[in-house]
């Protein structure tokens, strides 16, 4: 008799436990990172008017390179996703670029970078950021600045989606699900 009423004890105790951490555990939250805040000395493409284009729709892919050698995948996106063709997707292509500290350095670095994309269709979806890479790479949830990757933002610049490397087609699918005003 002793042993019935000790399993159910146990049996309760545990189930409340579970409740009460349940209650009082962590939430898990759909957010993997925020982009970093840029200070007042931010390249004039940061400014708060100039960023509210790109971040218009309810949700922005944001094309996040670190290097020269990451344009190829992030051309591999655009072209697989069709982004020049297709209307619906917000996007900017945002090169993060180690700040120098100087403004007129900066200046000269954002235009050599817009020279780069000159010819482009989509060069009004460039937006060059000017920060401490590892202090992007930890606000924004990355791994490391080794990759490409692709972010699904929404407007408050909180990371709700992101893939590495080059453009795939089952990474493209779940981008697209999370891009979908439905998904959350």
């Amino acid at each position: 008799m002793k042993t019935s009423w000790m399993n159910t004890l146990t049996w309760f105790a545990i189930v409340m436990l579970a409740l009460m951490l349940a209650v009082i555990g962590p939430k898990e939250s759909s957010v993997m990172g925020k982009l970093p805040r840029f200070g007042s000395n931010s390249a004039p493409s940061l400014e708060p008017e100039k960023m509210a284009p790109a971040f218009s729709a309810d949700r922005t892919l944001a094309l996040i390179t670190f290097s020269k050698k990451h344009r190829p995948d992030a051309e591999s996106w655009i072209s697989g996703l069709q982004l020049q063709k297709d209307s619906s997707i917000s996007w900017v292509r945002m090169p993060v670029l180690n700040d120098p500290g100087d403004a007129s350095i900066r200046d000269a670095m954002e235009v050599r970078v817009r020279s780069h994309y000159a010819q482009e269709p989509g060069r009004g979806n460039l937006l060059p950021v000017f920060a401490n890479r590892n202090a992007f790479v930890q606000s924004a949830g990355l791994n490391d600045t080794e990759h490409a990757y692709v972010l699904v933002l929404n407007r408050q610049g909180e990371v709700l989606a992101r893939v590495a490397g080059r453009f795939d087609e089952a990474k493209a699918e779940a981008l697209r699900e999370t891009l979908s005003p439905n998904s959350f």
